[in-house]
């Protein structure tokens, strides 16, 4: 009697049959026999569905992801930020795989919403402004200007134990594939700095290997949480919108030599203010030229637009006196501007704009570049009514007029008829000096926009002078 207890079956060898080999039958056919049986038993076993996840995971995955997209969708920035919009569409595709019949789901739970929420929590941090879109280059979740200094930002959710450094498909070569295209990219869109963060923290090896190989510096993400120490010693904390930042752990390394130092702001100008014009100086304007601050280290840009805004008659009370003269009279004064002005009036109503201009420069110091300055006066001038340059002439008093500097990653950019070269001497400036523009010229910021370039801007709406 010949036993055996090996058999064939494809690539390998099974031990799962011991028995008799019958010797009138010929052992090569019992072995093929049971070859066959094995394999289709084998087959069975991988057409199984893999153990699902349990219902009660699965329901806590799928309330986390419609409460993010009910959050992404009610944002208010939702319209003009591309970076947000993208994310929803992403965390609406998530949302369909969790609430379809079968998700066929493996246990554990495989999903990317926690990626898909640490990039939301990044994204809304108050130091990351204007982000461009989702994974503008290989390798790089978003771009955008983080402390005012443009930087491309590498973000990882993951659980730190499944993060490696050295491998292939370790963090060190993407690290250095992006530093490399970093350094090679056209100035324009070359970041000053490399941001990684992890949600979730990260490993001794992987913060030994980027300190030790790539210069990194770790950074504190929660310092814009932290205000000022108050009278009685407490330093006052908000988190907002959730506390699961408090995980993050952030690296910075720096491109550009020279990428962190900060620029000394231009020195402060005496101000004297004519004591026969302190009446302009009264209600929503007074209160605005009020909140600058001469000796702050904060700056803000000011382009034509918004000096414009800050003097028109439509925002400093006046709209009143324009609704209520005749409608031919108003349409014969301003023409083919006539719905301009009337829908500016309307929007004054509901939506004050000192409001949102006050927030702008509460603390800073407000400048100006000379090409402003002089398109400014000149407008006012022709434009404006007696009140409106009073006020032109006493808000003039409150800025610091710098010469015109435009930064060369701004004069990289192609002239062009949406990119003039008077908003890239305006615009580039204001980014010479880290400081973010104040504007309603949001043609001119999306087509920057569009080119890759991350830009510190500030939105405001629009005011026309008025005559009053």
């Amino acid at each position: 009697m010949v036993t055996g207890n090996l058999v064939w079956a494809g690539p390998k060898l099974c031990r799962n049959w011991a028995g008799p080999l019958d010797p009138h039958a010929g052992v090569l056919p019992q072995l093929r026999r049971e070859s066959l049986r094995l394999l289709a038993r084998a087959a069975e076993t991988m057409a199984e569905p893999p153990a699902s996840a349990c219902p009660a995971e699965l329901d806590l995955a799928r309330a986390r992801c419609r409460a993010l997209h009910d959050r992404l969708a009610a944002s208010p920035a939702l319209p003009r930020h591309p970076a947000l919009r993208s994310l929803l569409r992403l965390v609406a595709a998530e949302l369909r795989f969790l609430t379809s019949p079968d998700p066929a789901t493996a246990r554990p739970l495989s999903s990317n919403l926690p990626h898909l929420g640490a990039l939301h929590r990044l994204l809304t941090h108050p130091a990351v402004r204007s982000p461009s879109r989702l994974t503008p280059l290989p390798g790089v979740d978003f771009a955008c200007a983080f402390r005012s200094r443009p930087a491309w930002v590498l973000l990882s959710g993951r659980n730190p134990s499944g993060l490696r450094w050295a491998p292939r498909q370790g963090l060190r070569p993407r690290v250095a594939a992006v530093l490399d295209s970093a350094r090679s990219a056209p100035p324009a869109t070359r970041p000053e700095k490399l941001l990684l963060a992890f949600a979730r923290g990260v490993g001794a090896d992987i913060v030994r290997g980027l300190t030790d190989e790539f210069g990194a510096l770790e950074i504190d993400l929660l310092a814009e949480f932290v205000g000022d120490t108050e009278e009685d010693g407490w330093v006052s904390v908000s988190f907002h919108p959730d506390e699961e930042m408090r995980s993050f752990r952030a690296f910075e390394i720096d491109i550009v030599d020279g990428g962190g130092e900060a620029l000394s702001p231009p020195p402060p100008q005496d101000v004297n203010l004519d004591v026969g014009s302190e009446d302009t100086l009264e209600g929503c304007f007074g209160d605005f030229l009020g909140k600058m601050r001469m000796d702050s280290m904060e700056l803000v840009n000011l382009d034509t637009t918004a000096l414009v805004a800050i003097v028109s008659g439509i925002s400093n009370g006046g709209v009143g006196k324009l609704m209520s003269a005749p409608e031919a009279e108003t349409r014969g004064r301003f023409k083919c501007n006539y719905k301009f002005v009337m829908d500016q009036a309307q929007s004054e109503l509901q939506y004050p704009i000192f409001v949102e201009l006050g927030k702008a420069v509460d603390g800073k110091k407000c400048i100006i570049c000379e090409t402003v300055s002089s398109e400014f006066t000149e407008i006012a001038s022709m434009c404006g009514g007696p009140e409106e340059k009073a006020r032109a002439s006493q808000l003039l008093k409150k800025l610091i007029i710098v010469s015109d500097s435009p930064s060369p990653r701004m004069m990289d950019l192609p002239t062009t008829r949406k990119l003039a070269m008077k908003n890239k001497v305006v615009f580039g400036t204001g980014d010479h000096w880290r400081a973010p523009t104040l504007t309603a010229n949001m043609g001119f910021v999306r087509a920057v926009s569009q080119s890759g370039m991350p830009l510190l801007t500030i939105e405001h709406k629009p005011r026309a002078l008025i005559g009053l």
